[in-house]
């Protein structure tokens, strides 16, 4: 056997060993998590209210809380994401002010997240006076969101044949219509993986949402975008700082459910992209 393939035997070697670590820690930390947690999971749990103390606190108004802020964040970070990334893929050009929205772009997608924190604590909370609401909460996680989605929905734009634009706009369809009725739906798959990438980082974020004001201790489901609010990763955060082996007993189970809940996101984005693939090739 030649020295080259020694080489690649032992660099394959050298992969499988470090995926084989990570997944052995990643499943050390969630047989942790699970064995803390899962016996503290019930229906009590899930729809009970925040207490003093372990035995009786819930988790009703966290859960409620990162479900308006995920749908608020998607629904404000996902057209104006992708809007952009059309602009600059498909009308774009290649001067210096364009080079230097995609240098900009790459740069804020790198960006801490406690740093989009602070911007909305300036701009939304103080500036605009929207307060410690979840309208607040739900802007800040979308220009979180915002640089991530650009990004994929670009790569996913780009992925598609120049053939299918070529070939439309020789049958007479214009620039707007080409990109509206062919190349997007060709593109949809892409741009639905980068909302999911987008979406799972905004649902475990705490800082940002820290620094914005949201609450700890929230007796009430919220109402509405304009309601205070709380989250459960802001929630876990809250319990484990708190002494006592019930609270950190509770953190877990928060962790837990926070899993499901981002699993259950998703699963419902892969569906929605997969019926669309299918849709598409169909």
């Amino acid at each position: 056997m030649t020295s080259a393939a020694w080489r690649d035997r032992a660099f394959h070697a050298l992969g499988v060993a470090v995926l084989a670590l990570a997944l052995l820690g990643l499943g050390l930390l969630l047989w942790d998590v699970i064995r803390d947690g899962a016996g503290r999971l019930s229906w009590a749990f899930l729809s009970g209210y925040p207490s003093r103390r372990a035995a009786t606190a819930g988790l009703l108004p966290a859960l409620a809380g990162s479900v308006w802020l995920v749908v608020l964040a998607a629904l404000l970070s996902v057209p104006v994401g992708l809007g952009a990334a059309i602009a600059l893929e498909e009308y774009g050009g290649q001067g210096r002010g364009w080079r230097l929205i995609e240098v900009n772009l790459a740069t804020l997608a790198g960006v801490p997240s406690i740093v989009y924190g602070l911007l909305g604590l300036g701009v939304f909370v103080r500036a605009l006076r929207l307060e410690r609401t979840i309208l607040a909460g739900a802007a800040t996680l979308a220009l979180l969101m915002l640089p991530l989605v650009i990004i994929t929905a670009r790569e996913a734009l780009r992925a598609v044949p120049r053939d299918l634009r070529e070939g439309s706009l020789a049958l007479g369809a214009t620039k707007w219509q080409t990109t509206w009725h062919q190349v997007l739906p060709a593109a949809l798959p892409g741009v639905l993986t980068g909302v999911i990438l987008a979406v799972a980082r905004a649902i475990g974020e705490t800082a940002p949402l820290i620094v914005i004001g949201a609450l700890t201790y929230v007796p009430f489901v919220p109402d509405g975008p304009s309601a205070p609010f709380t989250a459960l990763p802001v929630q876990i955060f809250a319990w484990v700082s708190r002494p006592g082996a019930g609270f950190r007993t509770n953190a877990a189970a928060a962790i837990l459910v926070l899993l499901v809940v981002l699993l259950l996101l998703n699963g419902l984005a892969i569906w929605v992209r997969d019926r669309a693939a299918r849709g598409r090739a169909a």
